[in-house]
């Protein structure tokens, strides 16, 4: 199925991916395309075209390298940059283009949930709706929804050993660990734990199984550090229940929980940087007229020393009285 720009840029806003939305926003002379055509680059796909040739594969270059930054940056950016057909893309067209990019930061968050039970299967939906990209995982190919392809930003993953799963994650990812196996919710757990770089790492689990799964990660010499930021037992402790939807509920709460702080301080640090280049700058243009001061004063004293030391050559010393034997000499010769 083909999908247009606006069908693309819609998906990916509600998958919480980041794109980059392309625009021609200025043409003169023959262009392969007319102003305002657009078309929408993610990381992983391209939809629609602004003409093709030299002219989208630069398109295309430029919004990879802002998706790359992107990922670092997390906020949105734009870029105006004119290309010539002619004399710099070679393109026998030959007129000229002005295009618009704008680059939009993924704003979900990527979760990988392990296991098919009922709680997942209650927890999958409520997920589905919030601004994350969920990877879920069982070694149960029976145990999904048959419709799981209509949620849009779930994928399915089939897999024999769902713990080799975790290295195909992005760091910072969240993890959810709620298998029907006891060995199996061990083993994933230590995956993510020996990664170090996970946001979230929630595990279902009984007191007893907890305090069990604590002495297994002593033993294999897990950095408790990394074992203290897991999130056991699972859920906002305030929302309480034994239900599976009352348990997702919980689960999906705590995810929402923490992913709003992290926006939070994302936002509050951004706008500390940006309060502190504010205040450089004024530091910066404190410190240009200062230093134009500086050199105003420098300039005023080395005119007033000059004046000085001529006025000094001209004044008679203080203990001098009368005229002085030189100009009394320059006098008579002048007579």
């Amino acid at each position: 199925m083909i999908i247009n720009w606006s069908s693309a840029a819609h998906k990916l806003s509600q998958q919480g991916q980041a794109y980059v939305l392309v625009t021609l926003v200025g043409v003169s002379g023959s262009t392969p395309r007319n102003s305002g055509t657009k078309m929408v680059i993610s990381n992983d796909d391209i939809f629609d075209t602004i003409g093709g040739g030299h002219l989208e594969y630069k398109a295309l270059k430029y919004a990879k390298k802002m998706l790359d930054v992107a990922k670092n940056a997390q906020h949105n950016a734009q870029h105006i940059e004119h290309f010539q057909l002619g004399s710099h893309l070679g393109q026998c067209c030959g007129g000229n283009a002005t295009v618009l990019f704008e680059c939009f930061a993924a704003t979900g968050v990527n979760i990988m949930l392990f296991g098919a039970g009922h709680v997942a299967k209650a927890l999958v939906p409520i997920l589905a709706q919030l601004p994350c990209k969920v990877t879920w995982v069982d070694s149960r190919a029976e145990q999904f929804p048959e419709d799981v392809e209509r949620y849009h930003n779930v994928e399915k993953v089939v897999s024999e050993t769902p713990e080799d799963e975790v290295a195909s994650m992005a760091e910072n990812s969240y993890f959810i660990v709620m298998t029907h196996n006891h060995q199996m919710d061990f083993a994933i757990s230590q995956a993510v734990l020996k990664r170090a770089d996970f946001h979230y790492l929630g595990l279902i689990a009984s007191d007893t199984k907890w305090r069990r799964f604590q002495q297994r990660y002593k033993h294999r010499d897990i950095d408790q550090t990394q074992v203290a930021r897991m999130n056991c037992p699972i859920g906002l402790a305030d929302v309480g229940g034994k239900l599976p939807i009352e348990v997702a509920v919980s689960v999906s709460a705590e995810i929402i929980n923490v992913y709003q702080a992290e926006q939070l301080r994302v936002a509050t640090l951004t706008e500390q940087l940006e309060q502190a280049s504010q205040q450089c700058s004024a530091l910066d243009e404190n410190a240009g007229l200062a230093s134009d001061l500086v050199n105003d004063l420098d300039t005023n004293i080395n005119i007033n020393s000059a004046t000085d030391l001529t006025l000094k050559n001209k004044r008679r010393p203080s203990s001098q009285q009368g005229i002085h034997w030189q100009e009394f000499k320059q006098l008579l010769n002048t007579d």
